[in-house]
C-alpha cells in the first residue's frame, strides 16, 4: 500500500486543488473553474485529482524540476498555449528566466529547432506581459 491508497478521493482532490492554486495562481484556477460546464467538468476534476493531487504532490522531485519537465514536454508536443501558462507557473515555482531560456535551448536539440523557435516566441510574449509597463 502506498500513501495515495490511504487517502480518500476528496483528500486527493483537495490537495491537488491547493497545489494547482499555488503553482498556477488563483486567477487561472478561478477562470478554469468558472468555465466548467457539464461537458468539461469531469475533465477539470480529473486534472485536479490526477495531475495536481497525485503527481505534483509527490515528494520525489522539487517543483522547479517538475516545471522544467513540464515545459520540455509541452515544447516537444507543440502545446504552446499550455506552455505559456506553465512559464508563469515555472517562474512562480522558482525557475529564473535564464533557466527557462536554457530549457528551451536544450529542447531545441532534443525536440526540434522549430519547436524551440515557437517556444522562444511564446516565452518572449509571456515575459513582456509580466514585465509590462507597470514593471518599468
Amino acid at each position: 500500500m502506498n500513501e495515495f491508497s490511504e487517502k480518500t478521493q476528496q483528500e486527493i482532490y483537495d490537495e491537488g486543488m491547493a497545489v494547482r492554486r499555488q503553482v498556477l495562481g488563483d486567477a487561472h484556477v478561478d477562470r478554469a473553474n468558472a468555465a466548467k460546464d457539464d461537458f468539461t467538468g469531469d475533465f477539470q476534476d480529473m486534472i485536479t485529482r490526477y495531475a495536481w493531487g497525485t503527481i505534483w504532490t509527490r515528494p520525489g522531485l522539487p517543483r522547479t524540476m517538475r516545471s522544467a519537465i513540464t515545459l520540455t514536454a509541452l515544447i516537444a508536443h507543440g502545446h504552446m498555449e499550455e506552455f505559456a501558462m506553465h512559464i508563469r507557473a515555472a517562474l512562480r515555482n522558482g525557475l529564473s528566466k535564464d533557466e527557462i531560456k536554457e530549457i528551451i535551448l536544450q529542447a531545441a536539440i532534443y525536440c526540434s529547432v522549430p519547436s524551440a523557435n515557437s517556444a522562444f516566441k511564446v516565452a518572449q510574449g509571456v515575459f513582456a506581459e509580466l514585465d509590462g509597463p507597470a514593471a518599468s
